[in-house]
């Protein structure tokens, strides 16, 4: 019996550990913190317009403990509160891409061991974005929080375009240098002019019959590899990612086609 009882307390605990929702304090509290802005005013009424939205999102122990006058009628306010929303990780199923981590010399020594040849690649902000910071990271030579970017790599040609280039100067940099592969970043994402501007290029890249014959990859802070897949691209990367990450799924895709 104390056999069994210890095995139905061990798989309750695993179970728990899959069982997840926020905390602050302590393990499970659900408490969150939350930050939004209201078209209402600075004072008692505009707080308490802010604890009924809290509450009609199913909120519970709301406390609104900072607010700010932006403007007149427009007020910031910061609120903790209590989530009883639950979720369970064994159910979520998310398309990621398998990154393998290695460093610039190991991912050129890979590409000369499996391909043989310098890879070409060409990046570019498309259309209304001029926040270069994405590409930069994976692109410029000085790469990003010391990982170096593709430019600095012994295998790679990068091509870095910069801000604001439409999809038809992409396209045709891409055509001209016969490109491996092109990389697109999106950070300005308002009105999800991201997803726009990206469905724009695959419908380009497919009438001009481009599409299978380079890789094309997004980037950005509200991109992963599930939205990059159903725009139709080969792989997708979201915050945290460095050159490396991108440099090796080239230099795989290509090892193995």
């Amino acid at each position: 019996m104390v056999s069994d009882n210890y095995d139905s307390k061990h798989e309750t605990s695993e179970v728990s550990k899959n069982i997840v929702k926020p905390y602050g304090d302590t393990l499970n509290d659900g408490r969150v913190q939350i930050s939004f802005v209201l078209p209402a005013p600075a004072n008692d009424k505009g707080k308490e317009a802010a604890k009924l939205i809290l509450k009609q999102m199913g909120l519970d122990e709301i406390e609104v403990c900072h607010i700010k006058d932006l403007t007149t009628g427009f007020t910031h306010f910061i609120a903790y509160a209590t989530c009883n929303a639950v979720v369970d990780l064994n159910k979520i199923k998310v398309r990621s891409v398998d990154i393998v981590s290695l460093g610039m010399e190991q991912i050129d020594e890979y590409i000369d061991q499996n391909i043989g040849r310098e890879l070409r690649v060409v990046g570019a902000c498309i259309e209304s974005d001029a926040h270069t910071v994405g590409i930069d990271a994976i692109m410029n030579m000085k790469g990003y929080s010391g990982h170096y970017g593709l430019e600095r790599y012994r295998n790679f040609r990068a091509i870095n375009l910069g801000a604001q280039v439409s999809v038809e100067d992409l396209l045709k940099k891409a055509m001209e240098v016969n490109a491996d592969a092109v990389l697109v970043s999106q950070v300005v994402t308002q009105k999800n002019i991201h997803v726009k501007n990206l469905t724009k290029l695959i419908e380009l890249t497919e009438a001009e019959g481009l599409r299978n014959k380079m890789l094309f990859i997004c980037g950005g802070p509200r991109i992963n590899h599930d939205l990059a897949i159903e725009l139709g691209y080969d792989a997708g990367f979201g915050s945290g990612t460095y050159a490396s990450d991108v440099a090796f799924f080239i230099a795989k895709y290509y090892s193995e086609k």
